[in-house]
């Protein structure tokens, strides 16, 4: 492999574990209705589990309601059971025969912390899967050193792109995990 494409390919990579986190992050609960909160609900509909979003629209009309309307009105009981039934989201909904609301209850000082510990799994893991990127760009620009089809101060270039890339990463997935803490610990 071309080290310098090894060096494109890594900086992608990174942007897409950052992406990834970013994601990861939306989903965990804040004092505050989100949309966002429910992007991980399956939803048994039609036989087969689909993604909430595809069978209702979600809206948060006030800071502690979420507002679900489904599509098909037949997928009502569906979309109520795939909430009640995720336990890391802890939401009880009600549906009054057309749509379905999930109050938003405050959250307390030690589902707080339990929340920000949460963040800091999900960055560790990000943190991993970012090394692990770091390490195979280096091993490609090792292998082409090795092999005679850089030179040293080439090897040394790119080792230093990787490098640079990677912290922009990790500070970018820090800056992340910084602003969500701070938004969940916030009353």
């Amino acid at each position: 492999m071309d080290p310098n494409q090894a060096v494109k390919d890594a900086q992608n990579k990174f942007a897409t574990a950052v992406d990834r986190f970013k994601d990861n992050l939306k989903g965990l609960r804040t004092g505050r209705a989100s949309a966002s909160m429910l992007d991980g609900v399956t939803v048994e509909a039609y036989g087969t589990p689909m993604p909430l979003i595809q069978v209702a629209t979600v809206t948060a009309p006030e800071a502690q309601l979420l507002q679900i309307t489904p599509f098909d009105p037949s997928n009502l009981a569906a979309i109520s059971n795939a909430i009640r039934n995720n336990q890391s989201l802890g939401l009880n909904p009600s549906d009054d025969g057309r749509v379905v609301r999930i109050p938003i209850p405050p959250l307390n000082e030690e589902r707080r912390r339990e929340l920000a510990k949460q963040v800091g799994q999900k960055q560790e893991e990000a943190m991993v899967q970012l090394r692990g990127i770091r390490h195979d760009a280096m091993d490609a620009i090792d292998k082409a050193k090795k092999d005679k089809s850089i030179g040293e101060d080439d090897a040394k270039r790119l080792s230093g792109q990787v490098d640079e890339a990677m912290s922009k990463a990790r500070a970018e997935a820090e800056a992340t995990s910084k602003a969500k803490e701070a938004e969940i610990m916030t009353v």
